[in-house]
């Protein structure tokens, strides 16, 4: 009985593997707030993601919820924060620019629509001082 041919075998696990790597995305921030962002008629798209920066608002996660309670937090990234330390981290968003695309940084809020606006006015304010000028509130299209 003559011997099973692999030679191709190799060629096979690295098609296979480029081709899971090609449709996998990766996801950046693991959310720790929930959010359901309000619906809005006058939307435009972000064209380049990468100038984006984006602050999460929302009641925190149910595994969460008992140690932070129900009220709205901030997150920055994949950890809670407070109001004060979102200066420092669009300083460091923007550091970790190209020098050229720093004017273009745009912060996007993703707020949950039952969150005061106490805590978003507190935001604006923060990044008026980091002069982040360039802000986006997300929504989705109204139905």
């Amino acid at each position: 009985m003559p011997a099973l041919n692999t030679s191709s075998l190799p060629d096979l696990i690295f098609t296979l593997l480029f081709f899971f790597m090609i449709v996998t995305t990766m996801r950046e921030v693991t959310l720790k707030v929930e959010f359901k962002v309000p619906q809005a008629t006058e939307l435009e798209k972000l064209e380049k993601k990468s100038l984006v920066t984006f602050i999460y608002v929302g009641k925190p996660t149910a595994e969460f919820r008992k140690k932070l309670g129900n009220e709205s937090r901030i997150q920055l990234n994949d950890s809670y924060a407070e109001v004060a330390e979102i200066q420092d981290y669009i300083i460091g968003e923007r550091a970790s620019m190209k020098e050229e695309d720093q004017p273009q940084m745009t912060v996007s809020l993703k707020v949950d629509q039952d969150t005061k606006m106490g805590i978003v006015t507190d935001i604006n304010e923060a990044l008026r001082k980091a002069y982040a000028l360039k802000i986006n509130y997300s929504a989705q299209p109204r139905q």
